[in-house]
């Protein structure tokens, strides 16, 4: 265990974020001066010990490893002491003040001699990740590339700030450098700052993934619901056109779920009601997550295609048959291949197909094994996703079941590695893959808890995708540059503030909660947009 001793509550989170990307599956746990220590802080495996103190005009960082022990500080500069302020959020010293505070904590942590880590006795292990995106521990870590990239910036500019500031890698510095560059050729294109986006939850899918952690429910048990469901959906969706009556669309998602688990009637009535409610103009996108191949049919295809729906995606996740059958997706291979044919007959010319690695089971020559079958399919874009274990999925419990079972084994902490050790080579895999086929990568974000269920080491999701074929929202959302009006069940709307910050405003997840409350959802909306 890492015990984490912090002088008063700020940054408690980026600061145990950062910790733990040095040491995946590591438990940790953040005591603060002053505060009631909890059970679980007094654990007598702590392994190693951070002391960070906080003052106005100094950060101080130890670190205790055995005997290893080593304190280091670093000057910072302000007029007042501005984390005593009240509301910390808005001071524009603070990021100064975080960034400073975090690269110590990194050097510290970074240049802890390796045979310390292996000298802790009672036969425990540490066993460290240097994280290649250095400090940056959020979900998106392209987006300061591109806002210094927009704001006029040069290139070896932006590196040289990943670099000193960040901590970054080499590789990951290209690899943000490359997608910022292409989100910006992108932004500039589209009338993102006057437009917004549409998003649509259908929260039904034929089955339950085994690492599914989203609002879904199997249409088996659920599908009598599908009618109230919609006559609700319609009910916000018509509220939501209101909102925005003097600004176009810039794009129109619909996600879930897997919205073509709805029959194709469905799939008509909810279509005709988005297309009444936000006229279709030239230039702007229009995508529906068709997702699971077995809930693709010819006649939902002709549906949304008659209806000017041109981007899909046919996600397989895998196309190896054992993991479909182990996660309970339900289809096979072959579904997969026949539904993408069939999306071509009918003449979808902008098809994605997402996938995952890191799923139970699978290695490197698995990956390779997919990515060489996709290859025959030949999708115009690709989004290859690191493998997340929330608590809310049942994935959790059996690897909880996992664990249980090797607690004999060091911890289980040097297969969480080995896990991260092999997702690393495995995007390694696919971005020469996406470059060897015309890819070029135009998003990217990160989750928590990717490759291992206690820990992460930051792995990164990528959407790749050939030119004039990427996915405008994709990017609009992850990079917060436009506002999104969200209807559905756990969606969730974004209003642009002036000073280009977000505020949510989100949906209830319970489905039957969604359908009996919609018009809460309506009036929540309301204040969000009636507010300055």
């Amino acid at each position: 265990m890492i015990e984490i001793n912090l002088s008063e509550r700020d940054f408690d989170y980026e600061i145990q974020a950062l910790i733990n990307s040095f040491f995946p599956g590591q438990r940790s746990a953040v005591v603060i001066c002053g505060e009631e220590r909890s059970e679980y802080e007094f654990a007598d495996d702590i392994l190693l010990t951070v002391n960070i103190s906080l003052s106005m005009k100094q950060i101080a960082v130890e670190v205790i490893c055995g005997d290893y022990d080593l304190k280091k500080t670093e000057e910072v500069t302000g007029e007042k002491d501005w984390h005593k302020n009240k509301d910390k959020t808005t001071h524009p010293y603070r990021t100064y003040y975080k960034n400073v505070l975090k690269k110590l904590i990194f050097e510290q942590l970074r240049d802890i001699p390796a045979e310390k880590l292996n000298d802790i006795s009672d036969g425990h292990l540490l066993k460290r990740v240097i994280p290649l995106w250095g400090t940056m521990t959020g979900v998106r870590p392209a987006k300061i590339a591109m806002n210094e990239l927009l704001s006029g910036k040069i290139e070896d500019e932006v590196r040289k700030e990943l670099r000193d500031t960040y901590c970054c890698s080499e590789e990951k510095i290209e690899l943000g450098l490359e997608i910022a560059k292409k989100e910006a050729e992108i932004l500039e294109k589209c009338d993102y700052k006057t437009g917004y986006s549409l998003y649509i939850g259908i929260p039904f899918c034929p089955t339950t993934c085994l690492y599914c952690s989203f609002t879904s429910y199997p249409y088996e048990k659920f599908g009598h619901l599908a009618e109230k469901y919609l006559d609700a959906l319609e009910r916000e969706i018509k509220y939501l056109a209101n909102i925005y009556k003097d600004r176009n669309v810039t794009s129109i998602y619909v996600g879930g779920g897997t919205p073509t688990t709805l029959t194709a009637m469905q799939l008509d009535r909810l279509i005709s009601c988005i297309k009444e409610n936000f006229p279709m103009e030239l230039g702007y996108e229009f995508t529906i997550e068709a997702g699971r191949p077995d809930s693709i049919t010819r006649e939902k295809l002709e549906v949304m295609y008659n209806h000017g729906v041109r981007r899909i995606s046919v996600n397989p996740q895998t196309m190896q048959q054992k993991t479909l059958d182990l996660i309970g997706r339900k289809h096979t291979v072959e579904q997969t291949i026949e539904a993408f044919r069939l999306a071509r007959q009918v003449g979808f010319d902008n098809i994605n197909m997402d996938l995952i690695i890191g799923l139970p089971g699978e290695n490197e020559d698995d990956f390779r094994d997919t990515l060489h079958r996709i290859k025959e399919l030949n999708p115009d874009s690709l989004t290859i996703h690191s493998l997340v274990v929330k608590r809310a999925s049942r994935l959790r419990s059996v690897l909880d079941e996992e664990e249980k079972k090797n607690s004999g084994k060091a911890d289980g902490i040097l297969s969480e590695n080995d896990k991260a050790a092999v997702m690393e080579k495995m995007l390694d895999i696919g971005q020469k893959f996406a470059k060897s086929e015309g890819y070029e990568p135009y998003y990217m974000y990160r989750q928590k808890n990717s490759a291992g269920h206690f820990g992460s080491s930051g792995q990164e999701n990528i959407g790749y995708a050939r030119k004039g074929k990427e996915c405008i929202y994709n990017i609009l959302i992850m990079e917060e540059k436009q506002g999104i009006l969200a209807a559905g069940a756990g969606a969730s709307t974004k209003k642009m503030l002036a000073d280009e910050k977000v505020k949510r405003c989100e949906n209830v997840k319970d489905i039957t909660s969604y359908i009996s409350r919609v018009d809460e959802m309506i009036e929540r909306k309301r204040q969000l947009f009636s507010e300055e």
